[in-house]
């Protein structure tokens, strides 16, 4: 998948056509404003996994013991390091 970093302005200016890239053409758009990258117009069918989804997969999956406690392991440091996305709406 082809990734584009445009400003902003240029998104705006050129929005549908942004749109119709990443839906026919599969291109994400990096938006930058003042060199720093703000968001992203990414095609639908980009692979995403929600939490309900992982859960299902893991239920099917015959991890060993010892597999299945380094697995917890790991998923425990990483919820100490993952922090929420701060909500500059608020």
């Amino acid at each position: 998948m082809k990734t584009t970093i445009i400003s902003v302005t240029e998104a705006a200016r050129n929005f549908a056509d942004c749109v119709n890239r990443a839906h026919y053409q599969g291109v994400t758009f990096v938006l930058v404003k003042n060199g720093m990258p703000v968001a992203r117009i990414v095609p639908n069918d980009s692979k995403t996994c929600t939490g309900r989804e992982l859960a299902e997969a893991l239920r099917e999956v015959k991890l060993s013991t010892e597999n299945a406690k380094a697995w917890y392991r790991d998923l425990k440091k990483g919820r100490k390091i993952l922090k929420a996305p701060e909500d500059k709406w608020l």
